[in-house]
C-alpha cells in the first residue's frame, strides 16, 4: 500500500463525521493534495534531491552547499536540475541551437506600446537571436575591439585624473547617480532575478498591459542613448566625437545601412543599451573581485605589480592591451578572480530537446548507482543547466581547493610536466562559463576583457593600493548579477614615475 492510498483511506473516514459545510471546503483539498501525491508518484525528476526554500540574494552560496550535501544533481523546482558536472557545458552550451533558451532570460526584454521587445540577451528564439546578433558580431571580436583601445585609454586617464585632481567630469564629476541609471539598473536585476524563477509572473507585473507593476524603466539610458543617435544622425557631436576614431554608434549605424532589414533605429538603441547597462554591470563585477581579491593578498598584489614593472615602458599613460597581455601573471590574477565570482552566478537553463539527456553515470550520487540506470534519464523539456559559480569550484577539475583564490592554478607548476599542464588548463577552460559558451557566448566578451585588464594593468604600474580595512568584508547579493557591496575602501598612493 503506497502513501497515497493510505492518506486517502485516512481522510475519506475523516470526512463521515464533517459537517455537510466543511465538506465544501475539504473535499476540494483532499482532491489537491490525492493529485500532488499522485503526480508525486509519477514525477521523473523525485528521485533527485533539492531544498524546500533558498535564502535570498544567497542562492549561488545556496546551491553550491547543496551541492556538496547532495552530489552533482540537485533539484531547484518541479521541473529544474542543476547540475554539477562540467562535461555537460560541450553539451547545454554548443554552438548548435538543439538546446533552447528558457523563460528563465524573458524578464530582461521591455514593453513598448504594450508589446514585448526582445533584445539579443533575452531573445530564446535561435534563429531570431542569430539574425540579429550576426550584423554586429564582427565588430566584438578581438580585431573588431582593438580600434576601441584610444577610446579606453582617455576614459582611463580621466580616471586617473579624477583620482589625482578631484576635479572629474561627468558620473565622476557628481560623485554620485545623479540620473539614476545605477539605481534603475540595481533594481531592475532584482526584479529579474526574482522573475526569472516563475517567468509567468512578468506578464502580471512587468508586462502587465493594463497596469505595470515593475522596477524603474531605464528611461535616462534609453534618452541618453537616444540623444546620442540624433546628434550621430544630424551630425551635431563634433565637439566629443571623431569620426576618425569611430566609436560602436558608428559601427551600427554601418550595420542599418548594409542591412536595414534587420537593423533599425529601434535595433541600434537595443544594441547601446545592452552596451550601456548588461556590460557595464558585468566588467565592474570583474573589476572589483580583481581589486578584493588581489590587493587581499600582499604577495600577489606585489608580484603582479613586479612584473607589470619589467614590461611597461611609459607608466604616465594607460597600459596597452599588447603590454597588458604579455603578462603571465595579470592572465592568471584576471582568470581566478573572474572564477570566484563569474559576471552571473544563477542557473545558464536550457530545455532537454527532443529525446533525452543522459547524465554521465561517473557523476551520479552513490545512491543513484545501486538504482535502475534509467533512472539517470531526464525526459525532453525538463530545464536543466549548469550555475558558473558552482562549477568554477569543481574539485575535479579546479583541485581540492577551489574555493581558494590561488592564481597560480592557472600557471604551469616548476616541477610540473608540461603534457600535464595542459591536459589540466585544457580542463579548466572546458569548464568555464564566466562568459558563457557557446553559441549564446556573452557578445561582449572581448570588449569587457579588453576594459579589464586596461584597467587593472594601469592602476597597479601607476599606484600603490592596500585596503584600508583588511578585515572588512563585502557583501554579495546574487541579483541576477551577482552585485558586491562594501569590503573594498582603499589607500592609494602615487608610486614614483621611475619605479
Amino acid at each position: 500500500m503506497d502513501s497515497a492510498t493510505t492518506l486517502l483511506d485516512v481522510l475519506r473516514r475523516t470526512t463521515l463525521s464533517l459537517d455537510p459545510d466543511l465538506l465544501r471546503v475539504f473535499l476540494p483539498l483532499v482532491a489537491l493534495i490525492s493529485l500532488v501525491l499522485f503526480l508525486h508518484q509519477r514525477d521523473p525528476l523525485k528521485q533527485y534531491p533539492g531544498p524546500i526554500l533558498a535564502s535570498k540574494g544567497r542562492s549561488h552560496v545556496v546551491i553550491h552547499e547543496l551541492h556538496r550535501k547532495y552530489g552533482p544533481i540537485v533539484r531547484l523546482g518541479p521541473n529544474i536540475l542543476d547540475l554539477d558536472v562540467p562535461e555537460l557545458v560541450k553539451i547545454f552550451y554548443s554552438t548548435k541551437a538543439q538546446w533552447k533558451k528558457t523563460e528563465f532570460y524573458h524578464g530582461s526584454s521591455s514593453i513598448v506600446d504594450g508589446k514585448i521587445v526582445y533584445n539579443i540577451f533575452s531573445q530564446t528564439d535561435p534563429g531570431i537571436h542569430t539574425l540579429w546578433r550576426k550584423p554586429i558580431s564582427k565588430h566584438y571580436s578581438t580585431n573588431g575591439v582593438l580600434p576601441l583601445e584610444p577610446h579606453i585609454d582617455n576614459v582611463l586617464t580621466e580616471f586617473c585624473t579624477t583620482l589625482e585632481s578631484r576635479y572629474p567630469i561627468g558620473f565622476l564629476e557628481k560623485g554620485c547617480d545623479f540620473n539614476g541609471v545605477l539605481h534603475a539598473a540595481k533594481k531592475s536585476t532584482d526584479y529579474f532575478a526574482a522573475v526569472s524563477q516563475i517567468p509567468v509572473l512578468d506578464y502580471w507585473l512587468d508586462k502587465n498591459p493594463v497596469h505595470r507593476i515593475g522596477p524603474p524603466s531605464f528611461g535616462a539610458a534609453v534618452n541618453i542613448a537616444l540623444q546620442h543617435l540624433v546628434d550621430r544622425s544630424q551630425g551635431t557631436d563634433s565637439s566629443y566625437h571623431d569620426p576618425a576614431q569611430p566609436d560602436y554608434l558608428d559601427k551600427f549605424i554601418e550595420v542599418k545601412k548594409s542591412d536595414p532589414e534587420t537593423v533599425d533605429d529601434s535595433m541600434i538603441i537595443s544594441y547601446l543599451m545592452i552596451n550601456l547597462l548588461a556590460g557595464a554591470d558585468t566588467t565592474a563585477i570583474t573589476l572589483r573581485s580583481v581589486f578584493y581579491y588581489g590587493i587581499r593578498d600582499l604577495a600577489v598584489w606585489s608580484r603582479l605589480q613586479k612584473e607589470l614593472d619589467g614590461i611597461v615602458e611609459d607608466k604616465t599613460r594607460p597600459v596597452s592591451w599588447r603590454d597588458a597581455r604579455s603578462s603571465p601573471y595579470l592572465e592568471a590574477v584576471m582568470r581566478e578572480a573572474i572564477r570566484m565570482l563569474p559576471g552571473v552566478a544563477m542557473n545558464l537553463e536550457r530545455y532537454v530537446p527532443e529525446g533525452r539527456l543522459v547524465i554521465p553515470s561517473a557523476t551520479s550520487t552513490e545512491a543513484s548507482k545501486d538504482q535502475d540506470q534509467n533512472q539517470r534519464f531526464v525526459p525532453a523539456g525538463t530545464i536543466v543547466g549548469l550555475n558558473p559559480y558552482v562549477v568554477a569550484r569543481n574539485t575535479s577539475v579546479y583541485g581540492d581547493d577551489a574555493d581558494a583564490f590561488r592564481p597560480d592554478r592557472w600557471l604551469k607548476g616548476e616541477e610540473e610536466p608540461e603534457a600535464a599542464y595542459q591536459a589540466r588548463l585544457a580542463a579548466m577552460n572546458a569548464a568555464d562559463l564566466s562568459f558563457g559558451a557557446g553559441a549564446r557566448v556573452c557578445i561582449g566578451k572581448n570588449l569587457a576583457l579588453l576594459q579589464a585588464y586596461k584597467v587593472v594593468a594601469t592602476l597597479a604600474v601607476r599606484y600603490d593600493i592596500e585596503l584600508a580595512n583588511l578585515a572588512s568584508r563585502w557583501r554579495v547579493t546574487n541579483s541576477w548579477f551577482p552585485r558586491q557591496e562594501g569590503g573594498l575602501e582603499v589607500r592609494l598612493k602615487m608610486r614614483a614615475v621611475g619605479h
